[in-house]
Formats: C-alpha cells, structure tokens, sequence
C-alpha cells in the first residue's frame, strides 16, 4: 500500500469578514504534497498564495474544506494541538529574517528549543548541528550586525532547522537579498532539500522558483496550475 501524501488540501475556502464586506480569498483550492517535495508557491498579489501558506502554517483555519498533515484533519484540530503541530514539525524562514539583534547567531538559533524548555546543554548541542547544516559554525558567536545579509538569513534558516521540522515553510526566503546572494540561498535550500526536508517556498522570482521541484501558480483564490520545476524536468533525484 502507498504511503498517504504529507499535506493534502480539498476544497479549502477562505472568508475574510462578513455581510457586505466578505472577502473570499480562496475559492475551493486543491492540492497534494508529498514528503520530500520542494514546491514553489507563486501567483499576482491577492492571489491567494500567503493565506494558503498560512493555513499550510497553521497559523490560520479554512473556512471550508479538508486540510490533512501527516493523515490527520488539521481543521479539526484546537488552537493549542495546531499550536503543538506547528512547533513540532514545521519550521518558518522569512523574508526579513527576524533575529534578535543584540544576541549571537547561535543563541538565535537556539530560541524555538528555549520556548520549548530544552536545557542548554541540549540547545547549544542542537544549534551548533543546525549552524553546521548551513555553514556558519565559525559564526557562532557573532551578531546579526557582523554578518553579511545571506548569513542572517542563513542563520534564520538555521533556527527553522534547529528543531528538526518535516516541513520548512520559506515566504519570499530570498526577497531581501541581492542575486548572488539570493542564488547561494536557493542552492542551500536545493541541497536541505536532497537530504530529505520538504519545502514549501512562496517566490514572486521564476529564477528562484526553477530551483524547485514542482511549482504551483495561483489565481484569484484557486490554484490556476501546477507543473514541474527545473530540477524535475533535470532528472534530480533526492
């Protein structure tokens, strides 16, 4: 017997307000994930992209529709068991980064197991392993102010990592950098990607959506199309 897709959505709606002043952000979206998949999520602004992610996050609910991860309805879920899944298996990269300014790379990294109440041993263990997943152990102990802005982001990636997540959700990973570094974020992704972690990356770039294995294109709340990246028309393989 197959094994069941990661994520699966059926019929998802999104209502924003209501009477008059209703917003239907999405109109009825399908979609399959499957484990080890490196999809890019793309579409015009209010396309519904980011209200999907979010859902995908959970961070928001449908208003209809089925959502399952892992098998289980999410939708179905309280706020504190969403809560639960999303510190355990999903892990978040952004694209302004998000760090604490007057703490070390490693000690940002080191936040998503101090709100979980690691002890520090075990955090400082867990956040040299993510540093050194994205090549800034020799970092460690430097601010944000003394990185460049791929390290700050490679250091965010490596706090989404750090907990070791199924899925990594990227929103515009590379939208504040410029192309080289851009590029060098996109191959660190590609090869997190080859070890084994889904990634679910919304990009308004089509250079940075061809590092993906299958690209989805929203339109006007419903997903428009979905097609093979670059790296699958290539023959990659993870």
């Amino acid at each position: 017997m197959s094994e069941a897709p990661l994520i699966e959505l059926e019929g998802i709606t999104k209502t924003f307000g209501t009477g008059p002043a209703a917003f239907q952000a999405l109109k009825g979206v399908d979609m399959t994930i499957e484990r080890g998949d490196f999809v890019a999520v793309m579409g015009p602004s209010g396309s519904g992209k980011s209200t999907t992610m979010n859902i995908l996050g959970c961070l928001d609910v449908p208003t209809s529709g089925i959502f399952r991860f892992h098998g289980v309805e999410v939708q179905a879920l309280t706020r504190d068991q969403r809560s639960l899944l999303r510190r355990r298996y999903l892990g978040f990269v952004f694209q302004g980064f998000n760090l604490l300014s007057r703490t070390t790379a490693l000690e940002n990294v080191e936040l998503p197991l101090l709100y979980r109440g690691e002890g520090k041993a075990a955090r400082r263990k867990a956040g040299l392993r993510a540093l050194d997943m994205v090549g800034l152990v020799p970092w460690a102990k430097h601010t944000p102010a003394e990185l460049s802005g791929g390290q700050q982001q490679r250091v965010a990636i490596a706090r989404a990592l750090v907990s070791e997540p199924d899925v990594l959700l990227a929103d515009e990973p590379t939208g504040n950098l410029d192309t080289e570094r851009s590029l060098e974020i996109m191959e660190l992704l590609t090869d997190l990607n080859r070890s084994g972690i889904t990634i679910l990356m919304v990009t308004h770039e089509q250079e940075m959506a061809n590092f993906a294995r299958t690209i989805v294109h929203f339109r006007d709340g419903v997903v428009e199309s979905i097609e093979r990246g670059a790296r699958s028309q290539a023959g990659a393989t993870v």
